[in-house]
């Protein structure tokens, strides 16, 4: 299984003194590991892409986008 790099990084900021840079699909699962808000919808469908897009069944893009969506809604996007 290799890694699936996300066409752009994507800052997310947890708290003032946390941020995180997530440039690929291995790092949004690392990332949703320590997910510090709840496990919603958006969560679990960028959960379900970054595994998709590193077993090839999905784009990066695909996956990128769905971290994005799992942010914005936890309001972690920066």
């Amino acid at each position: 299984m290799n890694d699936k790099m996300f066409p752009r990084p994507i800052r997310l900021k947890f708290a003032p003194e946390r941020e995180r840079v997530v440039r690929s699909a291995w790092e949004g699962l690392e990332c949703l590991g320590d997910w510090p808000a709840g496990q919603s919808r958006q969560y679990r469908a960028a959960l379900r892409s970054c595994r998709d897009a590193l077993d090839g069944w999905t784009p990066p893009q695909k996956a990128m986008q769905a971290m994005i969506d799992a942010a914005r809604e936890a309001k972690f996007l920066q």
